[in-house]
């Protein structure tokens, strides 16, 4: 059976959290290398903080980045027939609105 999360490991997971969400967000100027980077960060510390506030943001972190993914994949064809731009905007925002959500939630000490 494992053991309750000590103080210092719930620090270090909003740390790791913190991290995670500015690669993620540093994503758009680095061609996403930043984001793949913050996604598999997240896939580490997924196991880590479970039963934790944390999970929350590991989840959604990584559930941002697979829908963000296949609706891109998805919008980036339909661009050609101008139905994708309304489409890759809206992800954008919607990408950036989760992210920076869940930035400012680590950052306070809540809950995705």
């Amino acid at each position: 059976m494992s053991e309750a999360p000590h103080a210092a490991d719930l620090e270090n997971g909003r740390i790791m959290a913190i991290v995670a969400y500015v690669l993620f967000l540093l994503g758009w100027p680095t061609l996403h290398l930043a984001t793949i980077a913050g996604v598999i960060l997240a896939y580490v510390q997924r196991g880590d903080m479970r039963g934790t506030l944390w999970e929350s943001h590991f989840e959604a972190m990584i559930a941002t980045f697979w829908i963000s993914l296949v609706v891109g994949l998805v919008a980036i064809p339909l661009c050609f027939v101008l139905v994708g731009i309304p489409l890759l905007i809206g992800l954008v925002i919607w990408f950036l609105y989760r992210n920076i959500r869940g930035l400012v939630h680590a950052i306070e000490s809540k809950s995705y």
